[in-house]
Order: structure tokens, then C-alpha cells, then sequence
């Protein structure tokens, strides 16, 4: 999630060249999983029902599937927002879908245990309901005629490795998701007249019935998707070699759909020169009327409809999330500090404020906290520690990094943590093993709490 006020200022700190926009980075998993999913918009856009399809290939022995339902998590279902798996099945096989005291963790178990390097295909059904204004990541406007919800269908929650990942839904604000890159196929049906734009490669329209439209969508690799839906102008132009949508609700926003452009395309300047090439063809951005903040998915981004001065801090930390949580992946619930430090880092080089991010500014109870998982964090029901002691601290340890080890070292260590995890779900080991020849920033680290002692 974006952090505060922060102005546009030129980035003295980034030394290198802007990268050609048709850079490469590492090519995804072949055997990654294959995930189509069909939404069916409600007139009135207070809820949808949907079809899912999963093929995946686990790298061990499974007796089970588990799905995560993130609508449900405590923060979204006070909202109104909820998810369902209405029916699901493997080959003619009915699954039946067990609910943990958990809302969001739903587990199918299989009729037979199935071997590593075997092929699964499961087929679901759901019903998402979205909460009525909702300040969180799913929800509709009536007021405006609009919609936006991600990570809003069932969930596989699989990573290579470590087989599932079973975190629990904390009640805090902040992100919890955890899954692989998979290959998307998305479609959205909506009212005709309505405005769609999504996750991923708009492919097409098609008319299933009278007044009728869906809207297909297609990514190579994926690790999540978001939808936004309704009475919205959308905007669309390419910058940086990177098609830009931005939608805005018909009934107005503080800042149009070109200024917001014009932020994004700064910040995909920088960002690029700091990080490397944006990874994905297509980039949408919603402006969303109730939220207060911002929320990152791969390619899509949610905004508030904020005052001008705000929108360049806003801009700079979820596109940086492209690179810190949807390129390379992390487990949310477990290291939250490993896509927040980053992008709050970051975003501080892009806007030119690394002196607001200063270890010497972290209250001390809060000191050494940095790698703690979001249930610590939600033990309090606090956001504003989470925000000081993960985001703040975290990018505060990174910028003394920095400092400490020189830029071109740092940022150089920085680029070879993100080739090198490229469409993987990375940990802290990963981040250790790409400073291994830079030990300033490791102790910085150690210190901040991000990584263990010794």
C-alpha cells in the first residue's frame, strides 16, 4: 500500500541509464500453473458468479487442493465483501470444500493422493459478493456506478518448494496473498455500456446475449488479477513502450486520467532506471472513489482519488511493486517486509525523499522488527506500527545500505536479486544470497531485524 504526502523531485540518487524497454528478464517456469477465470458482473455490480479452471503440475506428492478466498479475510468481509466456492471437481470426481475456522482457506481434498510431476486439473464455480463502499481491495460504488475487486476468485495456494501455503488472514489492513505465477486467461462479463479493464492483455469482446459484452484479458505469467468494472472513462496511452489505462469514474476524480498518466510515466522512468525494464506489456490503474490508499496486483493498480500533491508518493510505491511483489514474489503474510522495504525504498529514490526514512526516527520498541510477520503486526490491530516498523524501518535499513555499501554496488546487488527470482516466490535467504559480496548492506539488515543475526 502507498505511504503519505510526497513530492515529485528530480532522482539525483540513481546513476544508471534508463534500460532499453524490450529488456528481458528471465523467462517463467514452463510447468507453471494455467489459470482461466470467467466473472459474471451483476447489473447493479454488487456481485458476480464465476467459472474457474486450474491446471497445475506440483513439485511433490498431494492428497489435497487449497484455495485461499481472500474477500473473506477480516478487514473485507467487514465491509461486506465475501467469496465462495459454490461447486468443485477433478476430472468427474465432486470435490467438497472444507472450511477452516479461517474464512479464507479452503481445502478440497482429493479422492486419491496424486504423484509429484502429475498433472491436476480442477474446475470451479464461486460467487463473490463485493461490500457496499468498501475502503478495501473489493467492493462497488452505487453512487458512482463502479467496481473493483482483486484477488477476488479462488486463489490456488501452491508454491514450488514448499507445497501450501496456509498463512492465516490477519485482521490489518496489508496484504496476505501469497501464490505462483501462473498463465492467465481472464474474462468479464459486464452490461453493455459498462467500462471493463483488468489484469493482464485486453484480447477482445465477445456478446453472449442482448446488452450483454465480455471482455477477455490474457498474461504469460501472473501471480494474481484484478478487475475493475462500470461507469468509468478510461484513458489509454503508450508510454515507455508500456500501454497505460487508467479509469476513472464518469462522475469525476480529482485528477484526470492523462495526469495520472503523466505520474506513472515518470515513475516508470525512474523506476527503470533504478530496477530494469518494466516487466509486463499492459499496466492499468482504477481510481477507486472510497479508498484512502492505494493496492498493488501484477499489471493493475488501485488508487485513491487523491489531492494532487499526493498522487507522485502514491504512483512511485505501487508501481514499484511490479518489480517487489509481482515479479519476484514473496510470501506476504510471512516476510510482508520483502515487497513493502523495497518499494518503499524505492519510491523514496524516485520522489527524492530518502530523509524521510531514517533509522533514528523508528521508536524504539519498534526497532529490530522489521522481518516480523503480519501476525505480530496484528496482534495490536495497528496499522500505523505495521506501516512504521515494515515499511518505514524497512526502507530506512535499505537507504543506510546504500549508503554505507556506495549506490552502483547496492543498486547492482539489488538488480541481481530481482533477475535472479524473476517469476519465483523469493525469501530472506534470497535477499541474503544476492548481498552476499555487499556484508554493509547485510549487516544493515541484521540490524533493521530483516534478515537473521549471524
Amino acid at each position: 500500500m502507498g505511504l503519505g504526502v510526497l513530492l515529485v523531485m528530480l532522482l539525483a540518487a540513481c546513476t544508471a541509464s534508463v534500460p532499453d524497454a524490450a529488456e528481458d528478464w528471465p523467462a517463467p517456469s514452463l510447468d507453471r500453473p494455467v489459470v482461466d477465470v470467467a466473472f459474471d458482473t451483476a447489473p447493479d455490480l454488487a456481485s458476480a458468479t464465476g467459472t474457474e479452471t486450474v491446471r497445475f503440475t506440483p513439485d511433490r506428492q498431494v492428497c489435497e487442493l487449497v484455495f485461499r478466498n481472500w474477500p473473506n479475510k477480516p478487514t473485507a468481509a467487514r465491509a461486506g465483501s465475501a467469496l465462495e466456492i459454490t461447486s468443485a471437481r477433478v476430472g468427474d470426481t465432486v470435490l467438497a470444500p472444507q472450511i477452516a475456522p479461517d474464512p479464507t482457506l479452503v481445502t478440497l481434498p482429493l479422492s486419491a493422493c496424486v504423484p509429484a510431476g502429475t498433472a491436476i486439473t480442477a474446475d470451479l464455480t464461486f460467487r463473490l459478493t463485493l461490500g457496499k463502499d468498501s475502503g478495501e481491495r473489493v467492493g462497488y460504488s452505487p453512487a458512482t456506478g463502479t467496481a473493483w475487486f482483486g484477488t477476488a476468485f479462488p486463489l490456488l495456494a501452491w508454491v514450488r518448494g514448499e507445497g501450501w501455503v496456509r498463512d492465516a488472514a490477519v485482521d490489518l489492513y496489508g496484504e496476505t496473498a501469497t501464490s505462483e505465477d501462473a498463465a492467465l486467461t481472464l474474462s468479464v462479463t459486464a452490461a453493455e455500456g459498462q467500462e471493463v479493464v483488468a489484469t493482464g492483455t485486453a484480447t477482445g469482446t465477445t456478446t453472449p446475449a442482448p446488452g450483454r459484452v465480455t471482455h477477455q484479458f490474457t498474461a504469460e505469467a501472473v501471480r494474481d488479477a484484478a478487475v475493475s468494472v462500470g461507469a468509468y472513462a478510461v484513458t489509454t496511452r503508450e508510454v515507455r513502450g508500456v500501454r497505460v489505462h487508467v479509469a476513472t469514474p464518469r462522475s469525476g476524480s480529482r485528477a484526470t486520467g492523462d495526469e495520472w498518466i503523466d505520474e506513472l510515466d515518470l515513475a516508470l522512468e525512474r523506476h527503470g532506471a533504478l530496477l530494469g525494464a518494466y516487466p509486463y506489456p499492459d499496466l492499468t490503474a482504477t481510481i477507486v472513489p472510497t479508498q484512502t490508499d492505494g493496492v498493488e496486483f501484477p499489471m493493475a493498480l488501485q488508487f485513491a482519488d487523491d489531492r494532487r500533491a499526493e498522487i507522485p508518493g502514491l504512483v512511485a510505491h505501487e508501481l514499484a511493486h511490479q518489480w517487489f511483489y509481482s515479479l519476484v514474489g514473496n510470501d506476504q503474510a510471512r516476510d510482508p517486509w520483502l515487497d513493502e522495504a523495497f518499494a518503499t525504498w524505492a519510491q523514496a529514490l524516485a520522489t527524492g525523499q530518502e530523509d524521510r526514512y531514517r533509522l533514528d526516527r523508528i521508536p524504539r520498541g519498534l526497532r529490530g522488527r522489521t522481518g516480523e510477520p503480519m501476525e505480530y503486526w496484528a496482534r495490536t490491530g495497528d496499522f500505523t506500527r505495521y506501516v512504521r516498523g515494515v515499511y518505514d524501518q524497512g526502507a530506512a535499513a535499505l537507504l543506510e545500505a546504500r549508503r554505507r555499501a556506495g549506490a552502483d554496488r547496492f543498486d547492482a546487488a539489488v538488480r541481481a536479486y530481482l533477475q535472479d527470482n524473476a517469476h519465483r516466490v523469493a525469501g530472506p535467504a534470497e535477499v541474503a544470497a544476492a548481498f552476499r559480496d555487499v556484508p554493509e548492506a547485510l549487516e544493515a539488515l541484521r540490524d533493521a531485524g530483516a534478515l537473521p543475526a549471524g
